[in-house]
């Protein structure tokens, strides 16, 4: 599994929005500016992530993007999982079952499964607010 620009941007939209939710709309294009990605990427992002409810769009000259809930109600694996899709290691992991016809054969069902649970144990437990508090450590700890 690898995760595409889209994902990693995704989280990287919701950091900034967490971060800079001072109670007034962000605009895209400041994100893009504080995070050197493209405005035009991040408008498709943006938009799937509205059609999904994480985020709610303000129109209007002081409009712009906020959080619909607060960063600890969103898990890493939320916002991964809209962007890409299954996060499953190979396809035959994709689903609620496993429906390879090899799999009471197969050895490596084993290594997949093992794989997946860890994805899946890291990616749904850290949080929105997690990142934010990892990203405050990072500022906070450089100093020149």
């Amino acid at each position: 599994m690898k995760i595409s620009t889209k994902g990693r941007y995704a989280l990287r939209l919701m950091l900034d929005l967490a971060i800079n939710n001072s109670g007034e709309p962000v605009r895209i294009k400041d994100i893009a500016r504080r995070q050197g990605i493209s405005g035009k990427y991040l408008e498709q992002i943006i938009s799937t992530l509205n059609k999904a409810g994480f985020v709610k769009s303000i129109r209007g000259p002081q409009g712009g993007y906020r959080l619909t809930k607060d960063p600890k109600e969103y898990t890493a694996g939320m916002i991964l999982r809209l962007t890409e899709g299954s996060l499953a290691p190979v396809a035959c992991m994709e689903g609620d079952e496993n429906e390879c016809l090899r799999e009471c054969e197969c050895a490596t069902i084993i290594l997949w499964e093992k794989l997946d649970e860890a994805i899946k144990s890291v990616v749904d437990t850290i949080t929105l607010a997690d990142l934010v508090e990892w990203q405050m450590a990072k500022v906070n700890d450089y100093n020149i």
